[in-house]
C-alpha cells in the first residue's frame, strides 16, 4: 500500500512531468489544441490543453472554479492550482474533496484553494460563487456535473469567466441542440436511465449558449468528453470553429445494460436506440421531443 508520503512524491513527479510536457509544446500554433494535449492530474488531456489557453489567452485574474469535483485526486483543474499558482474554488455535494484537500494532500495548506461542500442549482450557484468571494472576471470555470451541465452554465451570472470547460454529451451528436430537461434539481443520471447515456447537452446546445453568452467555441479534447470555450473580448488569435470543425465523437466506453454491466459497443446510433423513448429539450426554443423522434434511424 502507498503511503502518504510516497503518494505526495508521486504527486510531485507528476506535477514536474506536466512541466516538461507544458515546455515540450510551447509553440504550437494558437487553438491547435489536440496537439497540446497531456494528462497530468485531469481525466482525460485537458491539462495540455489548459496551458496551451493560458498561453494564448491574456488572463488578469489567474483564478478557477471547478464543480462536480468529487474527491479532486482527478481534476482538470489541480495543474492550475500546482503548477501555476492560481487560486482556486472546487465545489461538489459530497465531502471527499475536503477530506483530500484538507486531510489526505497538503494541498490544503501548500496553494490558495477553498473545497466547498454544497449542492448546487441553478437557482443556488450565484449565491454559492458569491458566498466564496468569487465574482466578476475569472480565469476560468468547469463544469461537470453528468446532468444539468446546461442549465448551471446558463443560470451563472456573477463571475465571467475567460476560459470555459464543459462536458458534452457525445452521443447526442451534431445535428441537434437538445439538452436534458430541468425538471428536477437532483437529476441523477445514474437513475435517470439504466445505461448512463441520458446526461448532459448536446455539443450545438453548448455551442449556441456560448455565443448567446458572448463566447467562441475552440475545440474538443481527443476522448470526445469536453469542450472548450474563449470568451471573444479576449479571444486575440484563437478562432471560433464550428460544430462541425471541433465535434469530436467519444470513443470510450460507459453504457450500461439493465444488470449494470459495460456494454462494450462504440455505435452512437446504437447507444440512441437505447435511450430512444427518454425526452429532451431543444435550445432555445424549448421544444419537448422524444430522442426517438429527433434521430430517426
Amino acid at each position: 500500500m502507498v503511503d502518504w508520503n510516497q503518494r505526495e512524491d508521486f504527486d510531485d513527479l507528476r506535477t514536474a512531468t506536466g512541466r516538461v510536457e507544458a515546455f515540450v509544446r510551447a509553440n504550437e500554433l494558437p487553438g491547435d489544441l489536440l496537439s497540446a494535449e497531456f494528462k497530468t492530474f485531469s481525466q482525460w488531456n485537458e491539462d495540455g490543453i489548459i496551458q496551451h489557453l493560458i498561453r494564448h489567452v491574456p488572463i488578469d485574474n489567474p483564478t478557477f472554479i471547478e464543480f462536480g469535483v468529487e474527491d479532486y485526486r482527478e481534476a482538470n483543474t489541480r495543474f492550475l492550482l500546482v503548477n501555476n499558482g492560481w487560486r482556486g474554488l472546487i465545489i461538489d455535494g459530497g465531502e471527499a474533496h475536503q477530506k483530500f484537500v484538507y486531510e489526505e494532500s497538503t494541498l490544503g495548506w501548500r496553494y490558495p484553494i477553498d473545497a466547498r461542500r454544497a449542492f448546487i442549482t441553478p437557482e443556488t450557484i450565484n449565491d454559492i460563487f458569491r458566498d466564496a468571494g468569487f465574482v466578476g472576471d475569472i480565469g476560468r470555470l468547469s463544469i461537470d456535473v453528468d446532468g444539468l451541465d446546461y442549465w448551471m452554465w446558463k443560470a451563472i451570472e456573477v463571475v465571467s469567466p475567460r476560459i470555459v470547460v464543459v462536458e458534452f454529451n457525445s452521443t447526442f451528436g451534431t445535428d441537434h441542440a437538445i439538452t436534458v430537461p430541468y425538471d428536477d434539481p437532483a437529476f441523477d443520471y445514474v437513475a435517470a436511465h439504466y445505461s448512463h447515456l441520458f446526461f448532459g447537452a448536446s455539443l450545438p446546445a453548448f455551442v449556441d449558449l456560448a455565443e448567446r453568452k458572448g463566447y467562441r467555441f475552440v475545440g474538443c479534447e481527443s476522448h470526445g468528453a469536453n469542450a472548450f470555450f474563449v470568451r471573444d473580448d479576449v479571444a486575440r488569435s484563437i478562432r471560433a470553429l464550428s460544430v462541425a470543425e471541433g465535434y469530436v465523437a467519444s470513443q470510450f466506453r460507459s453504457a450500461r445494460d439493465e444488470s449494470g454491466r459495460l456494454v462494450f459497443t462504440d455505435s452512437h446510433r446504437a447507444q440512441l436506440d437505447v435511450i430512444a423513448d427518454m425526452e429532451v429539450e431543444t435550445v432555445p426554443e424549448g421544444r419537448r421531443a422524444k430522442i426517438g423522434e429527433l434521430f430517426q434511424p
